[in-house]
């Protein structure tokens, strides 16, 4: 069981950032996921602007927000997602050792492809190759967390006989990915350790799920014990019941993590965000008793 960070209306109160964070492990939630995005655009000049955040939304950056979270909790922590084709892929190995040493290897990589144009374009990546090319990031990331030297040369990368160090504690580091497309599903079951996915437990949900799963198969590999992580967003949702029945649902279609989102949902800081995740974990001691076995 674990939080979404709810960067929205985190604000910049590092003592109040703290005292949330170490509730929520007080709690007895495990892990806790943030969202990336490293520049909004400025919607008011874009009359056709269709993205869901921009230059009002507020975004810590996952990485240096990790690094404090680790010195704070002993929390589980896993980026949903960071954008990889738009950063450079040593520098994220790079990164994401440096939080699995300082997490004691409590940490999954979340990845996946983003949305935002404005956004590739100011980090110089090209947004047309996206889908290519992250397969090949993922692969230059994994030789990098299980090689001490690396000697890799492929269709966008060229690593000439070196390595990182400090190595992660886990060899490699777990890489979870989102999406929704067929593309996209295929991907992640032939390449993923698991699938944060944003279906819902509904009939679509279901299917898709079903259909994932075949695609596990298909790749050769255990559908029953693929990792999958659920999305309980409280905005999309009425009251603390249907948060309850949303979570038990994802349970019930074989979800192996599940997480509570409260950001967007017209709380106004951490405070209040903090009553609605202790409400789910006291109304939802069902799913907080079958994560702990």
């Amino acid at each position: 069981m674990g939080v979404v960070f709810p960067q929205l209306e985190s604000g910049t109160d590092v003592g109040a950032i703290r005292e949330y964070l170490q509730a929520v492990e007080q709690l007895g939630y495990v892990h806790l996921v943030a969202y990336d995005h490293v520049l909004g655009a400025d919607s008011s000049t874009r009359p056709d602007w269709k993205g869901t955040y921009d230059q009002g939304s507020t975004f810590h950056e996952p990485f240096v927000f990790f690094g404090f979270a680790a010195a704070v909790t002993r929390l589980e922590l896993a980026p949903a997602v960071i954008v990889l084709p738009q950063r450079q892929t040593a520098l994220v190995a790079k990164q994401a050792a440096e939080v699995d040493v300082l997490t004691n290897g409590r940490t999954r990589m979340g990845v996946g492809l983003g949305w935002n144009t404005v956004e590739y374009e100011a980090l110089d990546a090209n947004f047309r190759n996206k889908n290519r090319r992250i397969e090949e990031q993922i692969a230059v990331m994994r030789k990098l967390w299980t090689e001490p030297v690396v000697d890799f040369t492929g269709r966008w990368h060229r690593i000439d006989r070196a390595g990182l160090n400090p190595m992660p504690v886990q060899r490699p580091i777990p890489i979870w990915m989102g999406g929704t497309a067929d593309e996209a599903l295929k991907r992640i079951a032939r390449i993923g350790d698991g699938w944060f996915t944003q279906f819902q437990p509904n009939d679509t949900g279901r299917a898709a799920f079903e259909k994932f799963r075949g695609y596990v198969r298909e790749a050769g590999r255990d559908a029953g014990a693929f990792p999958i992580e659920g999305r309980v967003s409280v905005a999309r949702l009425g009251g603390p019941d249907e948060w309850v029945s949303t979570g038990l649902g994802f349970r019930d279609m074989g979800c192996t993590h599940i997480e509570i989102n409260t950001m967007g949902a017209g709380y106004a800081d951490l405070g209040a965000h903090l009553k609605a995740v202790e409400r789910f974990r006291r109304d939802g001691a069902e799913l907080f008793t079958a994560s702990s076995r």
